[in-house]
């Protein structure tokens, strides 16, 4: 005990979303390493189809006075507890997000309006879901004293999600169930502002006091988001929230910069990326597919890419060329082929329109192309499947990272998880940690329109932090955006690319019957390739026109396909010996197939792990 002199709750950021289970166990804990192993086929929905809900797990460390980790403190006869958690929904009482305020070309935009702007000033709390905080402190506890009931959005009831503890005393938040609507009926009609409407989406302050031995000890609280689902849950994005967030705190002096990069840390994480969107857009497959030139994950060209060595110099170079420099490149051909913040049809000449990696991603990048870095890539390397696989010291920068890094820093437009805010250091109070506003200084009414100036001032929304704060900046309902964000909008130049944010939402995934015709050895070899190449749109199931789509996309959200791993075709130069392919649940598998797909797959992944 003499050692602790604080704690800290990691992750700093924890990761929910929404999911429309209704059952107990219909839920999942949100990643908690970087490379979590694939779950079992249909681990996320219940056995009723519905998608189950991810939940955000927070632990306490315990840190010395040199800011070494000593121990994570558990509930137990000598540790007392008590989590508070806070979450609210402010997005029908904010403004209208219509782009991010912090590019130049919001200097020249109109401002941004109020949503719901006809309700009156004395009534506008009526639009904020604020049930309250909730505590708990005691282990194995669920019930209905935890759930965070009692929020309404004009006199409707909506419940922003619940907490329960495990055996050990760690916090688990759950969100809401998917549910959206309209006080009035009306119909969706947009991406980012529906009037009249609410979701279940929330975030907020995440706190606990903590007692050892009668001693109380200082804990640097954290925050909780409760996101839309994640239909790609083994995908990154090319460029992470974490990424982001790192290169946030490297530039405002809270990190040390990086001298020299590691392959395995900081390249090949962006080439895997690249490629593994190949399961979520058909440009991408195309691109860096498997069997493809660009396919970094090959092992020949992995080695090679992986040499500091001379004789690899230009091929290096020629693949860190082949990104975005923002400050050069404003076309859609350089890499990753993703949109930006201004994207439009057609696409304006501006650096900002199209994607790029942080300025310290390419920096390191660039350090590799000139052969400057630790050639430290092993392909036999397995990474800790799980948390308590890691090293305690190593605990709680992995839960942060890991939370992170499932979050997409791609178009902020407005985004998936979280948008614009992040990126200004004026939210942290350390890195990947947001500052709290104190209960006594409220924040400011800004009047009837946001602008720029407003936004980023000293005094304005991008400092300490309240319950919903963070997801008052996105669309609503999250369910319309979602549906709205594809791909290939400038179809004379591509179908398929650029793309929003394929990692979270899919564009073209491998459909269950392409890939049961891939399988089938009884057909031509033309027939599987065919198959195999054949990418099926993903929101294929929302119907035919916007409003049909939108409004299909609010009830059935559940619907809509989870793409998963399953095993492929080993030692074969055209297919991959693992797959990813879409699971719309229902009667894609019966019970038995699945566990002989699940036993399957682990088959394969362990003859991988044996090759060296």
């Amino acid at each position: 005990m003499a050692e602790i002199v604080y704690a800290k709750i990691h992750p700093a950021i924890g990761i929910a979303r929404v999911g429309n289970s209704t059952q107990t166990d219909g839920y999942y804990i949100g990643p908690q390493v970087t490379e979590p192993p694939p779950r079992e086929p249909g681990a996320y929905r219940d056995d009723t189809g519905a998608l189950k809900r991810e939940v955000a797990e927070f632990r306490i460390y315990g840190y010395d006075a040199s800011g070494q980790v000593v121990r994570e403190l558990s509930m137990d006869e000598h540790t007392r507890i008590e989590w508070t958690v806070e979450l609210a929904n402010h997005k029908a009482a904010w403004y209208n997000f219509e782009l991010a305020l912090d590019i130049p070309q919001a200097a020249t935009a109109p401002p941004s309006t109020r949503r719901n702007a006809d309700i009156a000033l004395e009534d506008r709390h009526k639009l904020s879901i604020t049930p309250g905080p909730r505590s708990i402190c005691t282990a194995a506890s669920l019930g209905p004293e935890y759930r965070f009931s009692g929020g309404r959005f004009m006199a409707i009831d909506v419940s922003l999600g619940e907490l329960r503890t495990d055996n050990a005393g760690r916090l688990h938040v759950f969100g809401g169930q998917g549910k959206s609507a309209s006080y009035l009926n009306e119909p969706p009609v947009t991406f980012a502002n529906n009037d009249t409407w609410y979701d279940d989406t929330s975030d907020g302050p995440v706190t606990a006091t903590v007692v050892v031995d009668g001693q109380s000890i200082k804990v640097a609280p954290a925050w909780v988001v409760v996101a839309p689902p994640n239909y790609g849950p083994q995908q990154k994005g090319v460029r992470t929230l974490y990424a982001l967030m790192t290169d946030l705190a490297i530039r405002a002096g809270q990190l040390p910069a990086p001298s020299r990069p590691s392959f395995s840390r900081d390249i090949l994480p962006v080439l895997k990326a690249m490629c593994d969107l190949q399961w979520m857009n058909a440009g991408f497959a195309a691109g860096f597919g498997y069997g493809m030139p660009q396919h970094f994950l090959e092992p020949r060209y992995l080695g090679q890419l992986a040499s500091p060595e001379e004789t690899y110099a230009e091929l290096r170079r020629t693949v860190f060329h082949g990104f975005r420099n923002p400050e050069k490149d404003i076309s859609m051909k350089p890499w990753p082929w993703v949109y930006g913040d201004t994207m439009d049809v057609p696409m304006p000449q501006l650096a900002n329109a199209m994607n790029a990696l942080t300025p310290v991603q390419l920096a390191l990048l660039e350090k590799w192309a000139d052969g400057d870095f630790e050639a430290d890539y092993d392909p036999c390397y397995q990474p800790p499947p799980s948390i308590d696989a890691v090293p305690l010291a190593e605990q709680p920068a992995m839960l942060d990272r890991a939370a992170l890094e499932f979050c997409l820093a791609d178009a902020f437009h407005p985004g998936c998880e979280m948008t614009w805010p992040v990126r200004h250091s004026t939210m942290y109070m350390e890195p990947y940690r947001w500052r709290h506003r104190a209960a006594n200084n409220p924040e400011p009414d800004y009047g009837t329109t946001l602008t720029p100036a407003m936004a980023l001032s000293c005094d304005g929304p991008l400092y300490g932090q309240s319950p919903g704060s963070i997801t008052r900046w996105m669309a609503i309902p999250w369910q319309t955006d979602t549906a709205s964000c594809r791909s290939g909008y400038d179809a004379e130049y591509d179908p398929y690319l650029p793309t929003f944010w394929p990692a979270r939402v899919p564009n073209q995934v491998l459909s269950e019957e392409n890939y049961q015709t891939v399988l089938n050895t009884d057909l031509t070899r033309e027939e599987r390739l065919a198959a195999y190449h054949t990418r099926s749109d993903w929101d294929r199931t929302l119907g035919v026109g916007k409003p049909t789509q939108l409004a299909n996309m609010v009830k059935h959200f559940d619907n809509q396909g989870i793409v998963e791993l399953r095993p492929g075709i080993p030692e074969d130069p055209d297919f991959p010996p693992v797959m990813q392919v879409e699971d719309r649940g229902g009667e894609d598998m019966t019970p038995k197939e699945r566990h002989d797909t699940d036993r399957a797959m682990r088959e394969v992944l362990a003859s991988r792990r044996r090759k060296p």
